[in-house]
């Protein structure tokens, strides 16, 4: 069949635009055989493919902006990261864990990807994170569009549209509904593309999503539009994506497009799908493979010559061939740099600069304003902050403002700072920590700064993981290339009386086990006003750790220490000097190993009490010092003793400091059980001053 004529357009698309579609298909295609072929000669060490996915994938490439719009992909893209402009190069780097390796620098497994030239931020295993980053991104980019007057501001697009997808399986994480929730409420320009294969690894969807149509199942959500398209068709594919970012570029809203592919190759190479895939169902899938249908097409429609195929096959089998050869010489990453980029490399939070001296003013106030004032002071400093979570805002209908006394959290944390700062930079968040979290994520990539607040530490765990495995990795799984130094506020710990076992927990042991994260637990009111400024300033993912107990204690009042009071961490304070026995501890168990002291002094026993303060990092030079001086150590925190941080200072203690010793270590913590309602129950689980003055007494007569 002859040529059309050649300034023919299809779509907007010329001839040289069709066959640029077919060769990013293929070379993506013939990519994944040769990443098979490398894990089957053990050269690389794990592999998961995109096919069958392709065409869908090159559309939104095409549809899209690369390095204007912004891109959070799953391990099925990589089609999307060819027409992005990564190079097979540079797939391969990844696949052989070469130090060259732009996605990571050898530090994630192939096909997780992250291209800072391109908006492509760093994709994680877990499968739903990326929907929350995503709608926090787009967040980001319209407050960043609201800070005109910011010195320095990141860079973004008014019409910029935000990229994040997903297989069907992954729909039925719950990370999907909130972020579709608050896209929707919030009508934020998020694309959110869904490769239904029909298949989560074994699992048909009609197991996973109720008729088996997400597409369908979102149809009802106001503010949503949703599209549907034959994923294997690449010009109905790219139609769809042409007209999905019109509707976003317009500020109409999300637009949930789902489209139908196929997956001809197992999950991953750990997954057989033939044990599963009866072999009817896999030849009508091949029947719709975009790999043969599409070439035949462009040849049928006189828009490519068979010889213009067979070339575009030899020159991607060639430019794969020489982009292999390359990639098995490439230097791995030095075991040295393991450390690299697990905190941030250009502001230290532990150096001096955060070290300042007080100048008080003012009578003695509590925690809680002492906190307020520090978040008045710096989103007064700081354009870029933003402040949100559950309550957290004075009115969210801010036509109320003049007829109420305002919220501002259910502790009167923040009580104020909308009516102060204004709904863009003050607003409540849906009743979901994950989404909090999640979004704060987003916004930080983009140069936002977020405070955001979980109400309780006992309702923390459905952000378990956004923090683990997002907040604490995102700087060193990507190299240094991206990184989110958000401030999580957390009221936290019991001595409540009526508290019980939802609103008692302690558990920062927990959050210890999260490098990259920092975190800080004050005891008094002037230490949170230096350390919370502090978090803020840091350029690190931070765990402010609020204890309820404190936030009105008469004994933990100060006077406010001014606008630039700073507070390093990893320094700890001495609340109490001694000579017998060293108390360490933080939180709210410092002002009982006070009163325990006091008590002791009348006996002959001094007792040196030492507030951390910071538990990553903790001040390892502090423990030090006051076990040569005492030579006797009781570690105490609210915390349950099995699994306390607690041991980890203890193990400290005994592997480094021991021949400074003249007795053993002891521990205090909460009984290992949770805490009751009743007064006595309480009493009994959580340390007391009794339990505290007599172990001390102990160790001083051992």
């Amino acid at each position: 069949m002859a040529l059309r004529v050649e300034n023919l357009t299809f779509l907007g698309l010329n001839r040289t635009d069709l066959l640029d579609i077919y060769r990013l298909m293929l070379l993506s295609r013939r990519l994944d055989d040769e990443e098979i072929k490398l894990k089957k000669q053990n050269l690389t060490y794990f592999q998961i493919s995109g096919a069958g996915h392709e065409a869908v994938l090159v559309a939104a490439g095409k549809a899209l902006r690369s390095g204007s719009d912004w891109f959070y992909p799953y391990y099925r893209d990589r089609a999307l990261m060819l027409t992005l402009g990564m190079t097979p190069l540079e797939m391969l780097y990844e696949a052989v864990g070469a130090a060259a390796d732009p996605n990571s620098g050898g530090r994630q497994m192939p096909c997780h990807w992250g291209l800072k030239r391109a908006n492509v931020v760093s994709q994680s295993s877990p499968t739903g994170t990326q929907f929350l980053q995503a709608v926090g991104c787009s967040e980001g980019g319209r407050l960043l569009a609201l800070m005109r007057d910011l010195k320095d501001r990141p860079p973004f697009r008014e019409d910029e549209v935000v990229y994040v997808s997903a297989g069907d399986g992954t729909t039925s994480e719950g990370e999907f509904w909130e972020a579709i929730n608050t896209a929707a409420t919030d009508a934020l320009p998020v694309l959110f593309l869904i490769t239904d294969n029909q298949y989560a690894i074994s699992v048909p969807v009609e197991a996973q999503t109720p008729g088996g149509d997400i597409g369908r199942c979102m149809g009802s959500v106001p503010g949503l539009r949703v599209m549907r398209v034959d994923g294997t068709d690449p010009l109905a594919s790219y139609q769809a994506m042409v007209e999905a970012a019109q509707h976003l570029r317009a500020g109409k809203g999300p637009v949930l497009l789902h489209a139908m592919v196929i997956r001809p190759y197992g999950h991953s190479m750990s997954d057989d799908e033939q044990s599963y895939k009866p072999p009817r169902e896999r030849e009508e899938e091949a029947k719709r493979d975009p790999i043969t249908t599409y070439p035949k097409y462009l040849i049928r429609e006189g828009l490519a010559t068979q010889e213009a195929i067979e070339r575009i096959q030899k020159d991607v089998e060639a430019g794969i061939a020489e982009a292999e050869a390359e990639a098995l010489k490439a230097a791995k990453p030095k075991p040295e740099t393991i450390y690299d980029h697990l905190y941030s490399p250009t502001v230290d939070p532990t150096g001096r600069e955060f070290e300042t001296e007080p100048r008080f003013e003012g009578q003695p106030e509590t925690m809680v304003t002492l906190i307020n004032r520090c978040l008045k002071d710096e989103m007064t400093r700081d354009p870029r902050i933003v402040l949100f979570g559950e309550d957290v805002a004075d009115a969210t209908r801010e036509q109320n403002l003049e007829s109420v006394a305002g919220k501002g959290g259910v502790f009167k944390v923040t009580y104020g700072l909308q009516k102060q700062f204004g709904k863009q930079r003050v607003f409540n968040s849906p009743l979901a920590e994950a989404n909090i979290v999640g979004r704060a994520i987003g916004m930080a990539t983009r140069g936002v700064k977020p405070v955001v607040e979980i109400q309780f530490f006992d309702y923390i765990w459905p952000a378990m993981m956004q923090i683990r495995n997002e907040l604490s990795m995102l700087r060193w799984r990507s190299n240094g290339d991206f990184s989110c130094p958000a401030v999580i506020r957390v009221a936290i710990g019991g001595y409540l009386q009526g508290g019980s076992i939802y609103h008692s927990q302690s558990g920062e042991s927990i959050f210890a086990h999260c490098p990259g994260l920092r975190i800080v637990f004050p005891s008094t009111a002037v230490d949170a006003n230096g350390l919370l400024r502090t978090s803020i300033r840091s350029d690190d993912p931070v765990l402010f750790l609020e204890h309820k107990h404190i936030y009105r204690q008469p004994y933990a009042k100060g006077p406010y220490p001014g606008p630039d009071f700073m507070i390093p961490f990893g320094k700890a304070r001495v609340a109490r000097e001694g000579t017998t026995v060293s108390v360490i501890t933080w939180g709210a168990t410092v002002n009982r190993a006070l009163l325990a002291a006091q008590r002791l002094e009348a006996e002959g026993i001094s007792v040196e009490v030492i507030d951390l303060r910071t538990l990553l990092p903790f001040d390892r030079e502090a423990i030090r010092r006051t076990v040569e001086k005492t030579s006797r150590a009781l570690v105490l925190h609210e915390d349950v003793l099995t699994g306390g941080f607690g041991g980890e200072i203890a193990a400290v203690i005994a592997e480094h400091h021991f021949d400074s010793l003249d007795a053993p270590v002891r521990r205090i913590g909460a009984a290992d059980t949770m805490v009751g309602y009743a007064p006595d129950l309480e009493y009994a689980i959580l340390p007391q001053v009794d339990r505290i003055t007599e172990s001390i007494r102990e160790l001083a007569r051992y």
